[in-house]
């Protein structure tokens, strides 16, 4: 029997380059353990930070390092611009593209999961593991995720759309706009670009101080803004696997020191502590699992997502707070994690999704 090649795509154009290749090559050791290694052949294929893609030999060199190349390195160091004929490359795709059966992009954040490289794919008309292109860019635009969640009458903390105009604009505005926020939502609020993932560019804000900067910062990152009311709440994460007829797994939980679950926390070791299932009532894992299931058909999700939560439990309220349709899946990472709780190991899980995606495709 030939073996079905996967193109593992992995490393990409965003700040969460280095946490690609920490899950990539947790789904290569899948790919090579059990039966998956009798019915899949891994083609990889890394995009540098500056969107050249590499394949073959030095690709699978770069994905058992887990970290970006020398090279790499010491051009972001010296802030070295590429020569205008590298330009001219950029995006071209290796040959050994052509011989791929099935992608699985493991790219996070923008040019990554947010429907860019998912058009691409599509366009290739080879089946490729995830959400598709409307899916992907709701569940990476926090504006568009939450007008979908209101669609589907799903809780959500108060919120305020900002643009970027509104922020770096003439003296009389923004003090309109500040006013704005603090009698809407008051202190504390959370300030974050649109559409970044990892909780990069994200502040928490206490003061009329606090605010301004924020503001100014998040519009540094993002010409679209979203600012939410703090909550005091239990944040609680469930992952969702399937496409037209998903399942939920068990309800996990994150704790944490730190003051919100920023970049620094969730990828430092020892930072946050994972309890998979969560200690909730069962009530409440039971709605969290419909509401996720809920959420991953508001966007039109495919393959897997992990739908977040926050519970109040002072009121029994539970909240949704974001969609993440490629979450992290380095073997630690929550999304495995929960599957592995509910009864589907992390071989498993990786084959379910190359099914998923050909289900998809063909359907």
């Amino acid at each position: 029997m030939n073996k079905m090649r996967v193109g593992l795509l992995f490393g990409g154009c965003s700040g969460e380059h280095e946490v690609s290749l920490s899950s990539a090559r947790a789904i290569a050791i899948a790919l090579s353990a059990n039966q998956n290694s009798a019915k899949y052949e891994l083609l990889p294929f890394y995009i540098h930070k500056d969107g050249h893609w590499q394949a073959g030999e030095k690709a699978q060199q770069l994905l058992a390092s887990g970290r970006p190349p020398e090279s790499q390195l010491a051009s972001e160091n010296s802030q070295q611009q590429l020569p205008s004929n590298e330009n001219a490359t950029r995006w071209q795709f290796p040959h050994q593209a052509a011989e791929v059966d099935v992608w699985f992009p493991i790219l996070h954040g923008p040019n990554g999961e947010d429907g860019t490289v998912q058009g691409m794919l599509k366009l290739m008309q080879v089946p490729f593991v995830g959400t598709g292109v409307l899916g992907s860019a709701m569940g990476m635009d926090k504006i568009a995720m939450k007008m979908a969640f209101a669609h589907a009458r799903l809780p959500q903390v108060k919120y305020i759309t900002v643009n970027r105009s509104q922020v770096w604009s003439n003296p009389s505005v923004f003090p309109k706009l500040c006013q704005q926020i603090e009698a809407t939502l008051g202190y504390p609020c959370f300030v974050k670009p649109a559409n970044l993932g990892s909780s990069v560019g994200i502040s928490k804000v206490r003061s009329l101080s606090e605010l301004e900067t924020a503001l100014d910062n998040a519009a540094s990152y993002d010409r679209r803004l979203i600012v939410e009311a703090g909550v005091v709440a239990r944040e609680l994460e469930c992952a969702v696997l399937g496409n037209d007829n998903p399942k939920a797994s068990v309800v996990g939980e994150i704790t944490f020191e730190s003051d919100f679950y920023d970049y620094e926390t969730k990828y430092t070791e020892g930072r946050a502590d994972l309890a998979i299932p969560a200690r909730v009532p069962d009530a409440i894992a039971t709605q969290i699992q419909e509401m996720a299931l809920q959420a991953f058909a508001a966007v039109d999700g495919a393959g897997l997502a992990r739908v977040d939560f926050f519970y109040v439990e002072a009121t029994g309220e539970v909240l949704i707070n974001e969609i993440n349709t490629m979450p992290g899946f380095t073997a630690t990472s929550m999304y495995p994690q929960l599957w592995a709780a509910t009864g589907v190991s992390f071989p498993e899980l990786v084959d379910q999704l190359i099914q998923l995606a050909l289900e998809r495709h063909n359907g």
